[in-house]
């Protein structure tokens, strides 16, 4: 049950500490309820950057463990962490926004606008789902264990979710109990759900998807890359998908000459202000950069 990396160690921190430590409190102390939101908002969506980590790079050693580890994650992300590997690992580092990416970000919108961006998770939603019931399907003849353990991930998500709102409302009231729930894990993971569809989108829209450095945007900020396990060196991930998320930092620093340096963004939320809030730059300024 070893750790693969030390590095890991923090993201047992956030996972089996703060993770359940803010949704307990919610419910243990249903004042907090709403003030804490923002927390557990932040740690569903770190759940999510921890289940894309662990489906490239197994936290444990051992296969119990990594099962287990993966079930667990899947509550606090709201959906089962297995749908990373046909939806993410095989496709959209296969494809890497060209046609056949089922996270295409041109799939509905060409322009890169504000509206697109928040529409993007619900379109790829809709092309990732057949990727999903063609993997289980698959699953379930070819491998039977494999498929016991994304039920098993289900079973928790969806069970685990349902039993949370039951026992808050028993709790606390329906009306009471179910703002409980809301805050502390319904509205986080639906939350994490669609940030993470968010970043994809802002990660690729409007970069060369043919080219071997600028088919991707980087967020270097280092506050916000300690925050989400260096989720921001999105180049260095693409082109070494089986590298661990601790060895991206100097993975960047290493390529870095190479990359645009208008792909080179400190961070999501300044990005996002200047793209789409203030208009600081005209959107789509960046396409087929040299």
């Amino acid at each position: 049950m070893g750790l693969r990396y030390e590095a890991d160690r923090r993201t047992l921190l956030w996972a089996l500490g703060f993770l359940p430590s803010a949704a307990i409190a919610q419910f243990a102390f249903p004042v907090l309820a709403g003030y804490l939101f923002p927390i557990s908002a932040y740690l569903a969506y770190s759940a999510g950057v921890i289940a894309h980590n662990h489906n490239h790079v197994a936290t444990f050693t051992g296969k119990r463990a990594n099962a287990l580890f993966a079930a667990f994650i899947s509550f606090f992300y709201g959906y089962p962490v297995f749908a990373w590997i046909p939806t993410h690992n095989r496709n959209h580092h296969r494809y890497v926004n060209r046609p056949g990416d089922a996270t295409l970000t041109s799939q509905r919108h060409s322009a890169n606008t504000l509206f697109a961006a928040c529409k993007f998770f619900f379109a790829s939603s809709a092309s990732q789902g057949p990727l999903i019931a063609d993997f289980l399907r698959r699953a379930r003849r070819y491998a039977p264990r494999s498929y016991a353990r994304y039920v098993l991930q289900y079973v928790v998500v969806y069970g685990g979710h349902a039993s949370a709102f039951l026992l808050a409302c028993a709790w606390h009231g329906l009306r009471q109990g179910a703002f409980v729930y809301a805050s502390a894990l319904g509205v986080p993971a639906f939350g994490a759900l669609w940030g993470l569809m968010f970043t994809n989108y802002v990660q690729h829209v409007d970069c060369d998807a043919e080219s071997k450095w600028n088919h991707s945007r980087n967020f270097v900020s280092p506050w916000m890359n300690y925050l989400l396990f260096d989720n921001g060196f999105h180049t260095a991930h693409h082109n070494r998908p089986g590298l661990h998320w601790s060895l991206l930092h100097d993975a960047h620093a290493r390529i870095s000459r190479h990359i645009d340096p208008r792909l080179n963004e400190s961070s999501i939320f300044g990005y996002v202000a200047k793209t789409y809030l203030l208009r600081l730059r005209r959107v789509g300024d960046y396409e087929h950069a040299p």
